[in-house]
Formats: structure tokens, sequence, C-alpha cells
């Protein structure tokens, strides 16, 4: 009792609680590291770095509330420098679990436009020992509100705090010294996120992320038109000229785009306990009016969904950290598809989703990409058992989109976002299909996933029923594509069984693999279709899509190229710079052979080869960046092209535009309603969704606040 009540009076000043809640807190941040972070940590040299690494920069933070002299400032100032760099700490454990990634300035910042699908997957993704990342700042409260700790009213000497913060000051410059010495450059490189967390701590690389987020600002306020002409360059030199025998085959056709959340291509043809998982995706994959890719990669980073959307309309990359949606979207200048079909074909474009629409910022992203209309979740009855955590689903989305989609001019260009399939995958009881019975693994989020991809399987198929009834599937292209992974690499060994590998031979270049998702353009009629070998990525889309449609892209600042060239650069770069080729796949520097999943032997010729592809995926993400970073394009007018006016759009009461765009064109309307002499073709829309019996569908649409959404 005598060494506990020793213990006591010590933590009972003002040095001893400072000094107890740095330790504390470098306790949990080192176990966050070798607990849920995967920061690749070997050997004697990088453990000894990681393990110091929390204390510089807690020094620092909780020696600022040391300049305080009195007590009504210091002890409260304390807790909330820790409460809230625990805040920081767990955000970025949750966000690593979804995302295998760091939360960055740009991902704050625009918390409010992505916090919907963080805090809908927040749930699933906590864990019983997250108790210790807050555990300790409850006990120590405890200790003082029953006065086992005392304040300590005596002010510490001003210099005091100058000692401490020199001490946190000399220990970061060791770390960043140690770091320099194993990773040259890690700074002015920024090799990988992971890098910075690893060899400087999670505090060092938020201060670190939030300069260089200040630094693109100034960049982009500088911006020349002189800095455009190396992009121009690269692209010309990359452009790949149509197939002459693919050129054109689609012109005229409406398009409708199916984003197929997390869905990846090992989900083709898979069967779970002998039946199908996504029998009609497969169906479609080997019809003959089907030219679909099974080495088709995503090549998404933060952004995730919203990164695949702007690869697919711009046929740029996404930003290498944060989501280029939230943190450009407001202002930049984009040749998108929606604005190239319009003023190529006079296409009318819509996007489908039953999320709010500031979700990923896409309220004001759309509108600076030319969207015509944007029905968002106030357009559908989100209530109750209607929505999962990211919006409609998919079946009701089908559904109650069909009156909206039957006024709109066509040929038109429409993007259907799906969310049912999204982690934690989960669906209510009733809407399972009773004949689809799951894995029966030890990952919950393995079995649910197969569960949801049937769901959205089935909910593709209903469409298509309509589609076909309506008329409208033969005169269209169905654009299917999968936008990023549904299992992250620290579920992909509770996968590999399922996959017929043995998970303990599961390694860096089967994660890299597993990056396939599928893309397939179905053009119902064509008697010619395919499943192709090569390999490819979203960056490709765009071009591929153009020239199927008879547009050339070649105007265009595109860093794709068409699929169906032979002129198609085969190279697919991942947004953290590694890379896939049909020979090999480049993971952290590693390079695999495809042929052996092994690591390469690689010739001298071989390794100048490596370099080169090296090179040009380099060259391509930064050139990339400085196009977007920069918003060079607004510098950039091809030859034909209008600008985007994002104050053209407005995307309330769009069922009423559609509808007066329709009065005032009469006869020369090209709606399905028009076609139809203004029948109506909802009634054609089957669906066997248990919520459409529990609600009207009629085309009064339901008022829904961002607000009332978020609920």
């Amino acid at each position: 009792m005598r060494i506990v009540k020793r213990l006591f009076q010590k933590l009972s000043t003002r040095l001893g609680l400072f000094w107890l809640l740095v330790g504390l807190f470098w306790i949990k941040t080192i176990a966050a590291y070798f607990i849920d972070f995967k920061l690749g940590i070997s050997g004697g040299f990088e453990m000894f770095v990681a393990l110091i690494n929390p204390a510089a920069t807690t020094i620092l933070i909780f020696g600022i509330a040391l300049y305080f002299k009195k007590a009504r400032f210091f002890y409260p100032l304390i807790f909330i420098l820790d409460v809230l760099n625990t805040l920081l700490l767990y955000l970025n454990v949750i966000y690593y679990r979804e995302f295998t990634d760091f939360m960055t300035i740009s991902t704050m910042t625009g918390y409010s436009k992505v916090n919907q699908g963080l805090s809908g997957s927040s749930l699933a993704l906590t864990k019983p020992h997250d108790v210790i990342y807050w555990l300790d700042i409850i006990l120590v409260l405890l200790f003082v509100l029953f006065k086992l700790i005392k304040i300590d009213k005596r002010p510490l000497k001003r210099k005091m705090g100058f000692t401490i913060t020199s001490i946190g000051a000399l220990a970061l410059a060791f770390n960043l010294t140690l770091g320099e010495m194993d990773r040259p450059q890690l700074i002015t490189r920024t090799f990988d996120r992971t890098y910075i967390v690893k060899y400087l701590g999670l505090d060092a690389f938020t201060a670190y992320d939030a300069a260089k987020s200040q630094h693109t600002k100034d960049l982009r306020a500088m911006a020349t038109k002189s800095e455009l002409k190396t992009v121009l360059k690269f692209t010309r030199n990359h452009y790949a000229p149509a197939n002459p025998k693919m050129e054109g085959i689609a012109k005229g056709r409406n398009v409708i785009v199916i984003h197929l959340e997390s869905f990846q291509q090992f989900l083709i043809d898979k069967k779970v306990n002998g039946k199908e998982v996504t029998p009609f995706l497969n169906k479609l994959y080997h019809s003959k009016s089907t030219y679909a890719f099974n080495n088709f990669f995503h090549q998404v980073g933060q952004g995730k969904t919203s990164d695949a959307e702007n690869m697919l309309e711009t046929s740029t990359y996404g930003l290498p950290q944060g989501s280029l949606f939230a943190q450009l979207g407001n202002d930049n200048t984009f040749q998108a598809a929606p604005a190239i079909l319009k003023q190529n074909g006079n296409y009318t474009s819509a996007v489908f989703h039953g999320n709010v629409a500031s979700f990923w910022n896409r309220n004001n992203t759309y509108k600076n990409m030319g969207y015509q209309y944007f029905f968002d979740a106030s357009y559908y009855d989100v209530s109750g058992d209607k929505s999962t955590g990211y919006g409609l689903k998919d079946k009701l989305l089908f559904n109650d989109s069909v009156k909206y989609l039957e006024n709109l001019q066509q040929p038109f260009y429409v993007k259907y976002i799906t969310v049912t399939n999204h982690f934690p995958y989960t669906l209510d009881s009733e809407d399972e299909d009773k004949n689809f019975k799951t894995a029966d693994t030890d990952d919950s989020v393995v079995n649910n996933y197969f569960e949801t991809a049937h769901y959205l399987d089935q909910s593709i198929k209903e469409f298509y029923a309509y589609l076909k009834k309506a008329g409208l599937l033969k005169n269209s292209l169905i654009m299917l594509y999968g936008d990023h992974y549904g299992i992250s690499d620290t579920e992909n060994q509770n996968l590999a069984k399922l996959l017929g590998k043995n998970p303990n031979d599961w390694n860096d270049y089967d994660n890299a693999q597993m990056q396939r998702v599928p893309l397939m353009f179905n053009i119902p009629g064509e008697k010619h279709g395919y499943i192709s070998h090569k390999y490819g990525g979203e960056i490709d889309v765009l071009p591929t899509l153009l020239h199927l449609l008879g547009v050339n892209s070649k105007p265009f600042v595109q860093f794709g190229t068409d699929l169906f060239s032979s002129k198609h650069d085969q190279v697919v770069a991942f947004r953290n710079r590694d890379w896939v080729s049909p020979e090999y796949t480049s993971v952290s520097g590693t390079i695999y052979s495809n042929h052996t999943g092994k690591v390469a032997k690689l010739s001298k010729q071989q390794k100048q080869q490596i370099a080169k592809i090296k090179k040009q995926v380099a060259q391509e993400l930064s050139l990339s960046d400085t196009l977007n970073e920069q918003n060079l394009l607004k510098f950039y007018k091809p030859k034909g092209f209008k600008a985007v006016n994002a104050d053209d759009y407005n995307y309330s009461d769009g069922l009423k535009k559609a509808q007066a765009i329709e009065k005032q064109l009469g006869k020369k309307s090209t709606s399905l309603l028009s076609k139809d002499g203004g029948k109506s073709t909802t009634n054609l829309y089957k669906t066997n969704a248990p919520e459409v019996g529990h609600s009207s569908t009629d085309s009064n649409r339901l008022k829904v606040t961002n607000q009332d959404a978020n609920k």
C-alpha cells in the first residue's frame, strides 16, 4: 500500500500526470501499430523506430498544457488534448479496417460528405479490444474525481514547458534522422503513407499531410497554361486509335451504366454449395452479345467509389490522398462523359442513386461533369427497412427509378449506383433468397458477401426483364463494372479456401491479383461477343466506350487507352504506384512472375523493361495529379467542345423538368413515355422485393432532407 500511495503522490504533481498520460497514450498507439495497422515492420531497426516514434509528437502535443500556470486551465487542457489525440488514433483504426489506409486531411475536411459511409460501417468495424483506446482516459479521470490523483495548484516554472518542448523536438529530430537513414527521401518522395506512420508516427503523418494539402492549394492558385504542355505530350503519345471492327458498333444507342458495388471478378461463375452466386451476371458474361474482360482491375485510392466514378467519367486518376470528388469536385474543370456525349450525340445524362446527394460531394461534382439530372435519395421513399446504411436497396432503386427513366429524352447516358453489396454485407432476413445458402467460413464478412452479391444479381435480372418489356434493351448498350474490392486484403486468407488456395501460401501477389473486377459491354443484338484476356483498368473505360459509340476520344486529355485497340497499353497502374501487366506484378517494389506467382528472377534485359514500366507508371500518375490538383483543364479547350457551366444544372424537381422538356418537344419527344403514347411503363416492372408491398410507388416522390436520410 505504501508503494501505491507514493505512486499516487507522484502522479498528483503536474509533471507526474503529464508523463502518465504520455506513457498511456504511447502504449495504446503501439497497440494500434501491432494489432490493427499493418505497417510491415521487419528487422530490429524498424522495430526500434516504430516503438519510439509515438513519444516525440505526444510529448510536443501534451506539453502545450505545461505553459498554463493556473490549474483550472492546465487540467482541462491536458485531458482535452489526450481525448482529441485518442479520437484521431481511434478514427484511423476504424478507417484502416475499412480502407486499409490512414485518414488524410482531405478525408477529414470532407468528413461531412463521407461520414455516412464510415458511420454506417463503424459498428460492424468495432472489435472487443477497442476498449484499450479509451479505458486509460476513463480510469485517470476517475482517479482525479475520487481524489486518488489530487489537483496540483502549484504552477510550474515557465522554463519547464520550454524544456519539455525541447525534449519533444529533439526526439522528433532523432526520429526523423533514423527514418531518413533507413528510407532516404522519406518526406520528399512520400513513398507510401504507411512508411510515414511507421517511421514518424500518426501525429507526424497528419501534420505532414496538412502541410502537403496546403501546398496543393498553393499550386492550384499559381497554375499556368504552360504546365499543361507536358500532360498533353504524354496523353497524345499514349493515345490508342479505335479498332476499326469495333468503332461505332453501338452508335446512337442509349448507354446504361450499372455500378456493381464492391463486386470482384472471382464472383463470376463462382459456386457456393453447388449453386451459382450470380447466375444472371454469369449468363451475361458468357453471352455472345457481351464483350467482357477477365483481367480488368480497379485502380481506386482513398476515394474508393468516387475514384472509380472519376476514372470512368474522365479517364484521369483519383488523388494520391483523399477523394477527388470531395476535395476538388466543387470547382474542378472536367471533360467528362456526360458533357462529351451531350455535345457528340445529344445524349441526356442522369444518375440514379438512393443515397443523399452530398455523399462524396456528388451534388457538386456531377454538375461540373455536366450531368443534367441526379435522382438522389430525395426522389425515393428511403424510410424504414427500404434502405441500408448507404441508401435505397438495389431492387427498390431499379424499380422506383422507372418513373424517372421513362421521362428522359433518348438517347440517354444514365448511371445506376447500387449499394446493397456494401460492407458489412448485411441483408434483412426477408430480403434473403431462401434457395441460396451461403458459405460457412469463420468470417461473417466473407459469408455475407456472397449473399449480398446474389441479391445484387437478382436485382439486375429484374431490371433487365423490365428493359426488355419496355423495348429499351434492343436500343441500349449496358455497361456493368465493379468499382473496387469487396473483401479486403486482411480478409483474403479467410477467402482462400473457397478459391482453392492454401491460406498459408497466400501472399502479396495474391492480394494484387484479387483486385480484378468485372467489366462487361452488353450490346443486345450483337453476335460476336467474347471474353477478352487483355489487361486493363478503370482508367481505360472512357476511351473504350466513346469509340464504341463512334466518338473520337483523341481531342480529350485521357490517360487510358481503348481496350479493343491493337495499341492498348496493358500496364495497369495502381494508385500507390504498384502495377500489374500480363507478365509481371509489382507490389511495394517486389516483382512477381504472373506465371509462377513467385518473386521473379530477372535478367538484365528484363530489369531494364521493369525500370521502364516503373518510370511510366510514376509519370502517368504524377501527370494526372498535376492536371487535377492544379486544375489545368481550365486552360485546354478541345475543338468544338464547350466548357461545362455548373450553374446550368439544378437537381431539384428533376421529374418536373423532364416532363416540361417532353411537353415542349411535343411530337418530337423521344422519351419512352412519349413513344408509348403517354402510357407509363411502371406496371411492367416486376420485383420480389418484400418492401414494395409496404409502401406506395406512385409518381409522387417523398421529400427527404440530408438530415432525415442520415438518421
